[in-house]
């Protein structure tokens, strides 16, 4: 009697079942592993291909094994178990090799390719398992549906890899999944179609069919066990990307100093809030801030204590904003803000509340300071219709705010933009004075107090603009720091100084100012030494100005450099004492040759208490540190009665001389000598009677 084998018992429909459930489960992870392995490289794909060959193979080998427990053929039945655990090794080797073909920088037809590979596995592991599978009757095989078996296997695999990987429409993963699910089960039922058994009559017992149950779930559970294995790695994989793609985002998006969102996070709210803006036709305040006194905190605390204070405020600032607020942290002392309303009450309460935190005390350990500051503001679309534009127009406000001491915030006027292109085009002409020749030096006379004597002359830059006429340096100079015009400038002014005094009969002293910004050049000192050795003019009459504020910019840079210049025999002075800072500590940490007493002083000094007072404490320290002092700003005799009667050594101004080109200032010198003199004698010169 003949038995197809593809005839199973209701009493087995539950294996079927469990077969099932085997396989689309291992079908779902093995596409989910195939996809991280997609997405990785190197070794680390390597060994995500080899968690999805395994979980492909048991998941296959499993569904195999299950189904052919469920079958019942009326006779006894056995396992080679050396062709069973083949049969496990084929199927998780070959699915490896197709996976591991389907993701190679093969031609374009790799993932068929691989997926030719991965049917091939399937239906050797089929027929390698048969070949375990001992029962005692008559086997006879269907050539044809063994051919029908192998192509349908190796057809959808194929068809299966296709979807997968290339992913040409919207539901290709789903696709994928079921394809594969056919590769495994339609080899199968076609394949166990191609075999029939006759039993024999030996008289042997059947194998209890219970047990082959129980072998079944056994096998299925171990089986799940493994895939189990590759679902955990997929996940513990997962988290672990999504938590480093989540931290990578933060940090991209957000400063990591004080957690505030960052510049670019900002622009992309902005780009956002604008559009809401524009549907919803409401306005959109965009805010610039500064910090007025960080700076002092770095200065005085260093820069630890700096980044203490930019987290107390980025902590206070997101405490502060409300729904339709945000603020960002956008550079060093630099905040940025912005606002959706419709009424403009609600705009000044929030910027009356950034404006009221920004000036609460800051401590740090036993430090208290109030950093305050400048606070600009843009209006969308009265101000601007464009992120870029709006951002211009409240840094434009803002440093107006900064400029007016007054208050603190500013809101954006279009002269504002006029200003900032006539800002704009002088400094561009500014580029090009030195070129033209537009430049010029004056020199104005520094003379001794006590005797009259001439004892040099400060170097003070002219331009005169062609179509401006004379530009004031206070209009210029801030622009020519600001550009860094001023070290092409600088070097001229030097160049030229040099030269003109090297020229002189007399030997006398020329002093020049030098900006901050001229110690950002890397070889000032050697730029210097180079001039005087172009110029022939000797080190000891040439004397650089600068003022308090550079030390203090970069103290340990700036003195280095100023050593460099005094082993020169260039001497140094420290200009507009008095002002800023005036810290003894600076006059402490280098010898200068001369302090300046800032101009304000003199213009007080014969009406205001204080104001002598604070002159005659100058002169004092002077002497005290053995330090000449040149008082600046004498426009009368009585200034410079008091500055003799007090000790001070040089002054100069209006009263002693005005600032004349080079052409000009020995003409008049001998009668300038006798009208210094003739003040010591009580008299005052009729020349400066009538110029008064």
């Amino acid at each position: 009697m003949r038995v197809l084998s593809c005839i199973f018992t209701e009493h087995s429909l539950w294996l079927v079942l469990l077969a099932a459930f085997v396989c689309v489960s291992g079908g779902w992870i093995t596409l989910n592993l195939l996809e991280r392995a997609e997405k990785t490289y190197g070794l680390q794909r390597g060994g995500w291909i080899f968690l999805t060959g395994v979980a492909a193979g048991s998941s296959i080998w499993c569904t195999h094994f299950v189904a052919i427990l469920a079958y019942e053929v009326g006779a006894p039945v056995a396992f080679d178990p050396i062709l069973t655990m083949v049969s496990f090794l084929l199927a998780v080797a070959g699915c490896a090799a197709g996976f591991s073909v389907t993701l190679s920088r093969l031609p374009r037809i790799a993932p068929e390719v691989g997926g030719a590979i991965v049917g091939l596995a399937v239906t050797t592991m089929h027929y390698t398992g048969m070949m375990a599978y001992h029962v005692d009757g008559i086997v006879e095989w269907n050539v044809s549906y063994v051919v029908a078996s192998v192509s349908l296997s190796v057809g959808f695999s194929v068809l299966a890899l296709n979807q997968a990987v290339r992913r040409p429409w919207r539901f290709a993963a789903a696709a994928a999944l079921l394809l594969f699910v056919l590769a495994v089960i339609s080899l199968h039922f076609t394949a166990m179609t191609a075999v029939s058994v006759t039993p024999l009559a030996t008289g042997a017992g059947i194998i209890d069919s219970y047990a082959l149950k129980a072998m079944a779930v056994a096998v299925a559970g171990g089986g799940m066990l493994i895939i189990g294995t590759g679902v955990a790695s997929y996940m513990i994989d997962e988290r672990a990307s999504r938590d480093s793609i989540q931290k990578l985002q933060h940090m991209a998006l957000n400063d990591l100093l004080t957690g505030l969102p960052n510049r670019s996070s900002f622009s992309d709210y902005l780009d956002r809030e604008l559009e809401h803006a524009k549907e919803d036709d409401t306005k959109l305040a965009v805010i610039g801030i500064d910090l007025d006194r960080f700076k002092e905190i770095n200065d005085l605390r260093g820069h630890k204590a700096g980044d203490q204070a930019l987290k107390i405020i980025g902590r206070r600032l997101l405490r502060l904003i409300r729904d339709g607020e945000s603020v960002a942290r956008v550079g060093g002392d630099e905040f940025a803000a912005a606002k959706r309303f419709r009424n403009q009450s609600e705009l000044l309460d929030f910027v009356a509340r950034l404006e009221k935190m920004l000036f609460e005390p800051i401590r740090i350990d036993d430090f208290e300071l109030a950093t305050g500051a400048s606070i600009g503001v843009a209006i969308y679309p009265d101000d601007g219709n464009d992120q870029e534009r709006l951002i211009s127009n409240a840094d434009l406000a803002m440093y107006r705010a900064k400029a007016d001491v007054a208050r603190a915030v500013c809101f954006y006027e279009s002269k504002m933009d006029e200003a900032a292109r006539a800002r704009h085009t002088l400094a561009q002409d500014l580029r090009r004075a030195v070129e033209l020749d537009q430049l010029d030096l004056h020199y104005q006379v520094q003379t001794s107090v006590q005797t009259g004597e001439v004892c040099g002359y400060e170097v003070l830059l002219r331009w005169n603009h062609p179509e401006r006429g004379p530009v004031p340096p206070s209009d210029f100079i801030p622009i020519a720091e600001e550009s860094g015009t001023i070290l092409v400038i600088g070097e001229w002014v030097l160049r030229t100084a040099c030269k003109q005094a090297a020229s002189w009969k007399k030997p006398y002293k020329i002093a020049v100012n030098l900006s901050p910004v001229q110690f950002v050049h890397a070889d000032l000192a050697k730029l210097i030494h180079s001039i005087l050795l172009e110029t022939g003019l000797s080190p000891s009459r040439l004397e650089l100005e600068i003022t308090e504020s550079t030390i203090i910019a970069d103290k340990n840079r700036t003195l280095h450099v100023l050593r460099q210049v005094r082993a020169l025999g260039v001497t140094i002075a420290i200009d507009d004492f008095g002002t800023g800072y005036s810290s003894l500590d600076t006059l402490r940490s280098f010898p200068f040759d001369k302090i300046k007493l800032d101009r304000s002083f003199m213009s007080e000094v014969d009406k205001s208490i204080q104001a002598k007072a604070i002159v005659r404490a100058v002169l004092t320290l002077g002497k005290s540190l053995e330090i000449p002092v040149l008082a600046e700003g004498v426009e009368t005799n009585h200034q410079l009665e008091i500055l003799r009667v007090e000790g001070c050594d040089e002054a100069q101004g209006f009263f002693l001389g005005r600032p004349k080109p080079v052409g000009q200032i020995f003409q008049t010198e001998p009668a300038f000598a006798d009208d210094v003199s003739s003040t010591f004698s009580g008299r005052l010169p009729p020349q400066r009677m009538r110029r008064r």
